[in-house]
């Protein structure tokens, strides 16, 4: 019986030392099998699969570029090189001061300065800034693929600070136009042109407000603002949407040695195409004029006037405001029945009388209000400079 229960002992021990050896082996090769890991076993090294035949890597998010938009709009931004001859005043040596009565001396030098433009179609038009070509003597455009060209001035418009040119090329690029009625703050802006004397450069922003006025910029303000970056030079550049399409003449910026940055404004497209179409159709600008200067005044600078109250006064007047019975310190009240708030509003609606129409004005001398009917004249015109 002992002999028996001694024989089963013996072989349970043995089966279990079997079972664990087992184990042991099939844990060594399988380990996957104790992770609890399913799937195919991955290939020895050296039968490792090809890059090429290995499960697509996975994508990146989308890169955001402006780089459409550039390839539209950067051919047709030219950068236009002037010179004027400036005098200036030598100052006298001291030993000239010390004998006295010594007539001043002057001297003459090339000032040489840079600026960029826009074509605006196929007959070479280009639109840039009046004060890019003020008073130069010399004009020299050079286009985006290298091509030089000496313009000609079709005419200028100081009261808005555009000036357009003509050049003599084939196969030119042009710009499309877009809206500027339509932009919205926030909206992304890009400006293009050759500040410095880099070649091509642009950089980006937003429209940080519209509509703006009242700077001392130009005689009618109407800017975009932005915060992207416009230096020397990139003065009558473009400034383009996400679309590459023109929405502004980039025109000035607000003076860093303020301490100031970021503030950069434009002349909006909507205002561009109306001085480009009557430069263009008659070599000039057409609008109203009185012959009135407006200024603003304050409350306080009203009761030194007498009057009633601020608002915007006659500071200078002549024909046809003079025939008409105007005087200097005559308060503006309405034109046309509109109530004038500022100089500028006055500005902007006598500009749009149509030369030989009667305009209405309604005023305020001392304490009477009176109405009078001028005849519009048309706007005296700047001369443009000659080129050589």
């Amino acid at each position: 019986m002992m002999a028996r229960l001694n024989r089963g002992l013996t072989f349970i021990a043995g089966s279990v030392v079997g079972g664990l050896a087992l184990a042991f082996v099939i844990v060594a090769l399988r380990p996957d099998l104790i992770r609890g890991e399913t799937g195919p076993r991955p290939a020895p090294a050296s039968a490792a699969v090809p890059a090429a035949a290995s499960a697509p890597a996975t994508l990146g998010p989308a890169r955001l570029t402006y780089a459409p938009a550039v390839e539209r709009a950067a051919p047709a931004v030219v950068n236009i090189y002037t010179a004027r001859l400036v005098t200036e005043r030598v100052d006298p040596s001291p030993l000239g001061e010390l004998f006295g009565d010594v007539l001043p001396q002057y001297r003459q030098r090339i000032e040489r300065s840079l600026g960029s433009g826009v074509i605006v179609d196929q007959s070479g038009h280009i639109v840039t800034n009046y004060h890019v070509i003020a008073n130069a003597g010399a004009i020299r455009v050079q286009l985006a693929d290298g091509r030089i060209a000496q313009p000609q001035v079709v005419g200028v418009d100081p009261d808005t600070d555009l000036a357009v040119l003509k050049i003599d090329l084939p196969n030119l690029p042009v710009i499309t136009f877009g809206r500027s009625d339509t932009l919205r703050v926030g909206d992304i802006v890009l400006a293009i042109g050759d500040p410095l004397g880099l070649s091509q450069t642009v950089t980006h922003g937003i429209v940080s407000a519209t509509a703006r006025g009242h700077l001392g910029i130009t005689t009618f303000e109407d800017f975009i603002q932005t915060d992207a970056p416009i230096n020397f030079g990139n003065s009558g550049g473009a400034l383009v949407d996400t679309n590459g399409e023109l929405v502004g003449i980039n025109t000035a910026i607000v003076a860093k040695s303020l301490g100031v940055e970021g503030i950069g404004f434009a002349i909006p497209v909507d205002l561009v195409r109306g001085v480009l179409h009557d430069i263009i159709k008659y070599g000039r600008v057409i609008r109203g004029w009185i012959g009135i200067v407006p200024e603003d005044i304050s409350g306080t600078q009203a009761q030194q006037l007498g009057l009633a109250h601020g608002g915007v006064v006659i500071a200078y007047v002549g024909s046809p405001g003079q025939q008409a019975g105007l005087e200097p310190g005559d308060l503006l009240l309405a034109l046309n029945g509109v109530p004038v708030s500022s100089a500028g509003d006055a500005r902007a609606v006598i500009a749009s009388c149509k030369p030989g129409s009667m305009l209405t004005v309604r005023y305020q001398r001392g304490t009477r209000q009176l109405t009078v009917k001028v005849k519009v004249a048309e706007q005296p015109q700047p001369q443009p400079p000659r080129t050589g």
